[in-house]
């Protein structure tokens, strides 16, 4: 089992088999496929442009369009991860050359994603953000004056109000009511 920095997961057979396919390309191919996954990782909105310029790409090398978008879905399981992760060019070519990739292209691929890191960085931590946005809140403490149970009374609480704006569409209200030990554990 192959041990990887962009997962913890086990790879399928066919998306390993799909990264030393990689090698088959020339570097020129290479470099034109390089740029086209770093162009949609850039533009991920442009998925129509990027299935256009696969398929120009297929056409012009006399590939298969259909294996050729595949292999390209594999391929983008590593830079996604790698994102999540926050991993360097150096863990991402390691993780190219584990999966079969060779030294020159993985050497390639790796120092784009040095290039492009900041940038697709900033893009993922604006979408992630961008989710859930925090658009109000108001909050109180209370104490517990009077209930059936003597000894329940004196207990401190805390109530939060939050007013979400979930997918920049829907406006939601998250009440959460807690004792103040349970607020002080979280």
């Amino acid at each position: 089992m192959l041990q990887l920095h962009f997962t913890n997961d086990t790879l399928p057979d066919n998306v390993c088999t799909d990264f030393q396919n990689l090698n088959k390309f020339s570097e020129q191919q290479f470099v034109s496929l390089t740029e086209i996954l770093y162009q949609f990782l850039l533009e991920p909105k442009e998925s129509e442009q990027c299935l256009r310029q696969l398929t120009e790409f297929a056409g012009e090398n006399g590939i298969s369009a259909g294996p050729l978008r595949a292999l390209m879905k594999s391929v983008l399981l590593l830079p996604h991860g790698a994102l999540k992760r926050n991993l360097t060019a150096e863990q991402v070519k390691a993780d190219l050359l584990s999966l079969g990739l060779n030294e020159d292209k993985a050497s390639h691929f790796s120092d784009q994603w040095r290039i492009h890191y900041p940038v697709l960085s900033r893009l993922a931590m604006g979408q992630t953000l961008m989710v859930n946005q925090l658009v109000d809140m108001e909050w109180k403490f209370g104490v517990t004056v009077g209930t059936s149970e003597l000894q329940k009374t004196g207990n401190i609480f805390l109530q939060v109000n939050l007013l979400i704006l979930k997918y920049m569409i829907l406006n939601q209200i998250l009440r959460l009511d807690c004792a103040k030990q349970l607020f002080f554990r979280l």
